[in-house]
């Protein structure tokens, strides 16, 4: 399920993290080759990035189990 980015934090390790609308979170690193993200070292990046979506997976797994 789609939903809007909310805000940001890091993890214990440094990685930054997506707080969804959801309550959920999700990881959005910045790794080349696997994932390209640069905008996410940024604070100005970031900021761009709060209410575009993301599939969250947890959403879409309760859905599934609820069926």
């Amino acid at each position: 399920m789609e939903r809007k980015i909310a805000g940001f934090h890091q993890d214990e390790e440094g990685h930054w993290v997506a707080d969804l609308e959801c309550g959920h979170t999700q990881h959005v690193r910045h790794h080349p080759p696997q994932f390209h993200r640069p905008w996410v070292l940024t604070p100005e990046g970031r900021a761009r990035f709060i209410g575009t979506t993301l599939d969250c997976k947890t959403c879409d797994e309760s859905r599934e189990t609820s069926d």
